[in-house]
C-alpha cells in the first residue's frame, strides 16, 4: 500500500500545479519535494486513522457471523505497510503450497504475540482465523477487536471443559468452510525458542473436521520485536507441507503430533544453522 500511495502523492504535485502554478516557481526546487513528502505522509496517516478507528469501532458483545470481507480487506492491505514502517522483513518459502487450499487447520511454533500478524501478511488471500489465548481480550483489547472480525476464537487453557468448547466451535467453523483455523500447538509462547511439547488435543481440530493440515515455522519474531523502528530485522516464515485430509483422518492425535513436532523441528534446526551462517 506505500507504493499506491508513493504514486499517488507523485501524481498529485502536477494535478496541483493545476490550480497553483507551483512548477514554474523559482522556489519550486524545494517546495515540489515537500509537496510530495507531505502529501505521502498525510495518506498514511489517513490510512492508519481509519485502521485505529475502525477497531474501536468493533463490539466484542456481538457475535461474529460469518466472514468480515471489510475487516479482512483492511488487515491485508495494512500489514503489509506496518511492517515496512517498522523496518520488518519477512522472508518466506513454501506459501505456495496453500494456494487452493481450504479450509484447513494451521500449525506453528510460537515465538511473540506477533506471530499470527506474520502468518496474516504472508498468506493474505487465505481466510484464516487463529485459536488464541482468552487473555488477549483484557491485555490487548485493540487486538481483540480485530480478532473478532477475523473468527479467532479465544481459549482458556487452564480449563479444560472451555477449551473443549473452543475445540469444537474450531471444528464447526471449518466444516461449515467459514474459515480456516490456525493454532499453536505448544500452547503458550516459547521463552527459550526452542520448540516446546505439542498438546495433542488440538489436533482434534483436524481429524474431527477432516481437513488438511499446513505445517508452518517461524524464527526472529522474538527479536523483530525487540529491534522495532531501531533497525531493520528479519522474521523467516516456512511452509513445510500440507497434510492431505485423507492422511489426517487415518491418523490418531499423538501420530500427528509426533509427525509434525520432527518436522518443524528439523526446519528449526536447519533454518537457525542458515541464519547463523549469514550473520
Amino acid at each position: 500500500m506505500l507504493y499506491v500511495y508513493l504514486v499517488a502523492a507523485a501524481a498529485a504535485v502536477p494535478l496541483l500545479n493545476n490550480f497553483f502554478p507551483i512548477l514554474r516557481q523559482s522556489y519550486s526546487v524545494w517546495l515540489v519535494p515537500l509537496m510530495f513528502l507531505g502529501i505521502f505522509i498525510g495518506l498514511v496517516i489517513i490510512h492508519l486513522l481509519i485502521f485505529v478507528i475502525c477497531g474501536y469501532a468493533v463490539n466484542l458483545k456481538r457475535p461474529q457471523n460469518g466472514v468480515s470481507r471489510f475487516y479482512r480487506g483492511l488487515v491485508k492491505i495494512t500489514l503489509p505497510m506496518l511492517f515496512t514502517l517498522v523496518r520488518v522483513k519477512v522472508e518466506s518459502t513454501g506459501t505456495e503450497k496453500v494456494q487452493g487450499v481450504f479450509p484447513a487447520m494451521l500449525v506453528c511454533n510460537h515465538l511473540n504475540n506477533i506471530d499470527p500478524a506474520v502468518i496474516l501478511k504472508e498468506l493474505p488471500d487465505l481466510t484464516l482465523g487463529f485459536v488464541g489465548k482468552k487473555e488477549i481480550y483484557t491485555d490487548m483489547p485493540f487486538v481483540a477487536r480485530y480478532m473478532h472480525k477475523l473468527n479467532c476464537l479465544p481459549i482458556d487453557r487452564e480449563n479444560n471443559r472451555e477449551a473443549a468448547r473452543t475445540i469444537i466451535e474450531a471444528i464447526r467453523l471449518i466444516k461449515s468452510e467459514t474459515v480456516s483455523i490456525g493454532i499453536f500447538p505448544e500452547g503458550y509462547i516459547s521463552k527459550s525458542g526452542e520448540l516446546q511439547p505439542f498438546r495433542n488435543g488440538a489436533f482434534k481440530i483436524a481429524t474431527k473436521s477432516g481437513c488438511p493440515i499446513v505445517v508452518c515455522t517461524l524464527l526472529g519474531t522474538k527479536e523483530a520485536v525487540k529491534n522495532l523502528f531501531r533497525k531493520k530485522s528479519t522474521i523467516y516464515f516456512d511452509v513445510l507441507e500440507v497434510i492431505p485430509a485423507e492422511e489426517v483422518s487415518n491418523m490418531s492425535t499423538a501420530e500427528l503430533s509426533e509427525r509434525i513436532y520432527a518436522q518443524m523441528a528439523e526446519n528449526i534446526s536447519k533454518r537457525g544453522e542458515l541464519i547463523c551462517s549469514k550473520k
